[in-house]
């Protein structure tokens, strides 16, 4: 009886402990609510709509219940054994691998220079320049882009000065993907540094006093304290990047290329939005995207179990 009495005492005060934590957090509950409303809503709701890649589903019918075609995988193997298969599959991986090369240690770079400059005042100038390119809306960026790359663009009038008669650089096809990569990490570099120079900041000051005193200059700080630090996020970074080579920023893509470029502009994103929006096929867009996704999840979870085995950081 005394052993009963003592759980429930303890049932009663482990109920008034969730209660008192319950309203002593209830602002951060209420703020919670909100963004994990819109994930389910945008996120989560919509992916009912993935049963159309196994049927042929036509706009205006349902997508459950009788009358509905169900093809299995049909569309999957018509987008497998398609001619644009390979070559948008080939764009996507060429243009992922470009962009992780050139972009993902640009803002690692960044964040360990501004993290040296000693002035404050020029710190803040130098972040806030790096900033700005992210909050331009995408359309306007793509508008000056194709404005500096015509034929009478402030860039090709450059390299016209040094005997490079390049013409229209977006008519070029071997040029659009150094186009959109350039542009991309122009545009994201400084908002993606944001999350290196907050670990950078929470390092323990004392580390690079004693480095100091022991003689170290300021390359082997980094080299020995700084980098080390970062190593958990920049590993976390890579995999989220790896895991999304099979995706692009579509948007811009779809900005900035023509039918000139085609053969080497067109990727996954573009082709779902072709086959699905402008031509009506959304099993087979829903199938193409669908595929693309399952391959981009297989890519973080080899990338996660490597990043583990090899460095001991991982996402999960």
């Amino acid at each position: 009886m005394m052993g009963l009495k003592a759980k429930m005492q303890q049932r009663s005060a482990n109920k008034n402990l969730r209660n008192i934590t319950l309203q002593n957090n209830l602002i951060y509950y209420a703020l919670m609510a909100v963004p994990l409303l819109l994930i389910l809503v945008f996120d989560y709701l919509p992916m009912f709509g993935i049963i159309i890649a196994f049927e042929d589903f036509v706009a205006g019918k349902p997508m459950f219940g009788a009358g509905v075609d169900w093809v299995g995988l049909k569309w999957f193997y018509e987008f497998v054994s398609s001619f644009y298969f390979t070559r948008i599959l080939r764009n996507t991986l060429v243009i992922n691998i470009l962009h992780l090369f050139m972009g993902f240690w640009v803002p690692i770079v960044f964040a360990l220079i501004v993290n040296e400059i000693r002035n404050s005042q020029f710190r803040k100038i130098t972040q806030t320049i790096s900033y700005m390119p992210h909050f331009i809306s995408t359309v306007i960026v793509a508008t000056m882009v194709l404005s500096f790359i015509a034929s009478d663009g402030i860039i090709t009038k450059f390299t016209a000065v040094f005997g490079y008669d390049t013409g229209s650089l977006n008519a070029n096809p071997k040029a659009f993907k150094w186009i959109y990569v350039l542009t991309s990490v122009w545009k994201g570099f400084g908002w993606s540094s944001i999350l290196y120079l907050s670990t950078i900041t929470s390092i323990d000051p004392t580390l690079y006093e004693a480095a100091e005193v022991d003689g170290c200059g300021r390359i082997k700080r980094i080299w020995h304290i700084t980098l080390p630090h970062m190593l958990p996020l920049i590993m976390i970074q890579l995999i989220r990047n790896i895991g999304g080579m099979l995706g692009s920023n579509t948007d811009m893509i779809l900005l900035l290329y023509n039918t000139a470029v085609y053969s080497e502009a067109d990727v996954i994103g573009t082709f779902v939005y072709r086959e699905t929006l402008m031509s009506g096929k959304y099993s087979y867009g829903t199938a193409s995207g669908l595929l693309m996704s399952v391959m981009s999840f297989t890519l973080v979870w080899i990338a996660n179990w490597v990043s583990r085995k090899t460095t001991d950081f991982s996402m999960w």
